[in-house]
C-alpha cells in the first residue's frame, strides 16, 4: 500500500527539521560548552563565597617621577583625563602594570588612577609637586578573579562581547533543545513532566522560600 503524500511530505519537513536543529544545537554546545562549565563552577564558589577564605596579597611601591616627566603633567587642575603617555610608559616599565588610556582623577595636587580587575584591585597616587608615586594593588587569588569573571566585573570590553555572544549561543542552544524536545516528546513520556518540574521548583522556591 502506496504512503499518502500528504505523509511523505510530513516526514519530509520532520527530517529537514530534525537536521537543522540538530546541527544548530551541537554548533551552539560547541561554542559555549568551556563558558557553561566556567560559569556553573563559578555558580557554585559564588553562591559559597562565604565559605571560600581568600587571603589578599597586597604589594606596595614608592617611586619619584623623573622631573622631565612631571613636567608633561601640565596645568590641568581638575577632571578626568588619562595621564600622558610618555609618563604612563615609564610608570608601566618601573612598576610592571598596564596604565593604557585609564582617566585618572586630577586635582591642584594629586592624581589618582584607579586601575581595578578581575580578583584584584589596584591604585596609583602622584604628587604633583614633588613627583612622589605610590602604586598598591590587593590581589584575592584565582576563586575570586574566576568569580569576577563570572559577573563581569572590571573584566573590560572585550570580555562583555564575549559574554554577549556566549549568552546569544546559549539561547540558541536552548532553544533548538526545546524544539528538539518537542519533536521527540512522543517517543519520551516524561519530556514535558521533566521541562515542567525544571520550571516548577525554582518558581516555587522563589515564591515561598526567599523572602
Amino acid at each position: 500500500m502506496a504512503t499518502p503524500p500528504s505523509s511523505v511530505q510530513q516526514q519530509q519537513s520532520r527530517g529537514f527539521w530534525l537536521r537543522t536543529l540538530h546541527q544548530w544545537h551541537w554548533i551552539s554546545s560547541a561554542v559555549c560548552l568551556i563558558g557553561m562549565l566556567l560559569f556553573a563552577a563559578t555558580g557554585i564558589t559564588l553562591n559559597h563565597a562565604a565559605k571560600i577564605e581568600a587571603k589578599p596579597v597586597v604589594v606596595s611601591q614608592q617611586l619619584t617621577l623623573p622631573a622631565d616627566l612631571l613636567g608633561t603633567l601640565g596645568d590641568r587642575a581638575d577632571g578626568h583625563a588619562p595621564l600622558p603617555r610618555k609618563a604612563s610608559r615609564w610608570l608601566d616599565a618601573q612598576l610592571g602594570i598596564a596604565i593604557g588610556r585609564r582617566p585618572a582623577e586630577w586635582s591642584d595636587g594629586e592624581i589618582y588612577l584607579s586601575m581595578p580587575s578581575p580578583g584584584a584591585d589596584a591604585w596609583l597616587s602622584i604628587d604633583r609637586d614633588s613627583g612622589a608615586v605610590e602604586y598598591e594593588s590587593t590581589a584575592r587569588g584565582w576563586v575570586s578573579y574566576f568569580n569576577d569573571l563570572h559577573k563581569g566585573r572590571n573584566a573590560g570590553p572585550a570580555w562583555g562581547w564575549f559574554l554577549d555572544i556566549f549568552a546569544v549561543a546559549c539561547l540558541v542552544f536552548c532553544i533548538t533543545g526545546l524544539f528538539l524536545l518537542h519533536l521527540h516528546a512522543r517517543q519520551r513520556r516524561m519530556t514535558w513532566p521533566l521541562v515542567g518540574l525544571g520550571l516548577l521548583v525554582p518558581l516555587l522556591i522563589a515564591l515561598i522560600l526567599i523572602h
